[in-house]
């Protein structure tokens, strides 16, 4: 059965990280994966709404879930961090229709106000990493690669949001994960392990303690070099934007150069089913992508 998700791309895939968006649409084609985008969609407050009122962050989120409903698909994103927040929402709202429905029927009540769909806790919501590794299949993947991406060393970033924002983390083990690196050698990639894998990019920090979250993003950047690292590969374009996007300034205040290209998975995958550079947005990177185009003999394919 062909596999069909609702598409919650969220902001910054929209904005400063297109080439995600672009990769995603390009990998989920390649693999007959249908997405159907909701387009009515908002942002999911990326865990800044509860700070002023949870009940603004429940109710925007159960508008977003809702919007899935309707459609009678399961919520798929790419970010870890609109997965952290809209998951941890939703796993919230179905243990308060158990033992406090009136609080739902609050949230309903303000949807409804809106002219939107209800709430019901009728579907769930799914990371790409998720989708690949626990729907799709590891070796259904393994047998779509067309290009194996021999010799590269990745190493992965999974960030906060992924892996503790929910009690409940399907295909994986939240202190120990190795989704993403079952991934990369379905793709023929080699996966290097380092300390920092598991760990905050920073990005949280960068609003109030610019300096801390610099150092703390330069920490691991320098962690997974010396580990042996060709590139970096994260689920999250928060942790991109702080590792890749911000990694000059991160340079600057650390004092060492690093140099270290960062990847979003479904570039890394679309990589190895045959998919162009170009159309993956590799070129938008603030650190260059050469490097990892080099290595697989791709700087020609355009």
């Amino acid at each position: 059965m062909a596999l069909k998700y609702a598409y919650f791309p969220g902001c910054v895939a929209q904005g400063a990280c297109r080439e995600l968006y672009l990769s995603t649409q390009a990998l989920t084609q390649a693999l007959g994966i249908e997405l159907i985008e909701l387009k009515r969609a908002s942002c999911c407050g990326s865990g800044t709404f509860k700070e002023d009122s949870q009940f603004l962050e429940d109710t925007v989120n159960a508008r977003n879930i809702a919007l899935a409903e309707s459609l009678n698909l399961p919520l798929l994103t790419h970010c870890s961090t609109c997965q952290g927040v809209i998951g941890h929402v939703d796993d919230r709202l179905k243990l308060a229709q158990q033992e406090n429905p009136d609080y739902v029927d609050r949230v309903n009540g303000m949807l409804k106000q809106e002219g939107c769909s209800p709430y019901q806790g009728s579907t769930e919501v799914k990371h790409l990493l998720w989708a690949i590794v626990g729907d799709y299949g590891l070796d259904a993947l393994r047998q779509r690669v067309t290009r194996r991406l021999s010799g590269l060393k990745c190493a992965a970033f999974y960030g906060c949001y992924l892996l503790r924002a929910q009690d409940h983390l399907p295909f994986d083990d939240p202190y120990n994960p190795q989704s993403m690196e079952n991934v990369f050698q379905a793709v023929g990639a080699t996966p290097i392990y380092y300390r920092g894998r598991t760990q905050c990019c920073g990005w949280p920090l960068s609003s109030y303690a610019t300096e801390a979250s610099f150092k703390m993003a330069g920490g691991h950047l320098q962690e997974a070099i010396e580990a042996g690292a060709d590139c970096i590969v994260t689920p999250c374009p928060l942790c991109h934007l702080n590792l890749d996007s911000r990694q000059p300034e991160v340079e600057s205040t650390i004092g060492q150069k690093l140099g270290i290209p960062v990847l979003h998975l479904p570039q890394l995958i679309a990589l190895a089913l045959g998919i162009p550079p170009k159309q993956l947005g590799m070129e938008r990177h603030i650190v260059s992508t050469r490097p990892v185009l080099e290595k697989l003999g791709l700087l020609t394919v355009v």
